[in-house]
């Protein structure tokens, strides 16, 4: 932090609109996948399970937050050469950096002994998150591939910190289509600033280990690794022993053409230049996204 320009507070700003904007509880929607383990155990009416995934979702919450105003305070100034990321409260100076080191802080004691009371099992995983994602804010995002690699790594942590937080069996089809679906997602994060990017600069930028003419194997495989998370879906709706968990399997099969088509719709939006940097807040203001979702959802209450 000691390379950080500092510049005047907006004191005419709310204080409190300011502080949580910085929090980006927006960015809460992803902590949901704590609760998935639970819903594929049928598991949703023992209280002690929810409670338990109740508490692990706040605990990510809190430490989502903790991290995310510690990692704009170490972007200050990239954040204030961007177009988008220079309204953030730190780098437009609506929030003093001292207190975003206090916030920051305090947010993480809170989500730690949150952790602490669930089960020494859901701390490491919870551990494992925080050093995995301060890793990543340190430096491991610049690394290409990798940090693509970290980000669907830290999504699937948090669908196996759901496990241990309920007690329930861990599933290893629910790990690998998390891995394939995230990496899917992560690519097409990493796609999307680099169509950006090359639309400001008209020409060649290199950023982050990525250069703008990387766009297109990020595509290839983002694409590939959507599609591999819908085969796994679909293998494990045909497994037997999986089938005997649901009352009427065959409405299952409405998820499949559903999430088929939403990985295809979000992609070819990317490639027209339509996503935003951020494919969970692009999910969260899409009529569309929430219309599929309901298809899914729909799918799976009928086959239970």
């Amino acid at each position: 932090l000691d390379n950080i320009k500092y510049i005047e507070t907006d004191p005419e700003k709310s204080l409190f609109k300011s502080t949580l904007r910085a929090l980006r509880p927006h960015q809460w929607a992803k902590n949901i996948l704590v609760f998935i383990p639970l819903l594929l155990a049928h598991s949703y009416f023992d209280e002690p399970r929810v409670l338990s995934t109740l508490l692990a979702f706040f605990s990510f919450c809190l430490c989502a937050s903790a991290v995310y105003i510690f990692n704009d305070l170490m972007d200050l100034d990239a954040d204030r050469c961007h177009p988008e990321k220079k309204k953030r409260p730190f780098a437009a100076g609506d929030l003093p950096i001292f207190a975003g080191l206090a916030l920051s802080i305090m947010l993480l004691v809170l989500s730690a002994f949150l952790a602490l009371t669930i089960s020494f099992d859901y701390f490491l995983v919870f551990v494992a998150y925080f050093l995995s994602t301060t890793a990543y804010s340190l430096g491991l995002k610049s690394v290409a591939l990798l940090d693509v690699f970290i980000l669907a790594g830290l999504y699937t942590i948090r669908v196996l910190a759901g496990t241990f937080a309920a007690n329930v069996e861990l599933s290893f089809w629910l790990l690998a289509f998390s891995l394939f679906i995230f990496f899917s997602l992560a690519m097409l994060k990493r796609y999307s600033e680099l169509y950006n990017l090359e639309q400001r600069a008209k020409k060649r930028t290199v950023v982050r280990g990525y250069s703008t003419d990387d766009k297109e194997i990020l595509a290839l495989l983002g694409v590939a690794s959507g599609y591999i998370s819908v085969l796994v879906m679909a293998l494990y709706i045909t497994t037997p022993e999986h089938m005997v968990e649901y009352r009427k399997p065959e409405f299952l099969w409405i998820v499949f053409p559903a999430l088929l088509f939403w990985i295809s719709r979000i992609w070819l939006l990317a490639s027209r230049g339509q996503m935003s940097e951020d494919p969970v807040l692009f999910a969260l203001k899409d009529v569309a996204s929430y219309s599929i979702a309901l298809i899914a959802a729909t799918g799976v209450v009928l086959a239970i």
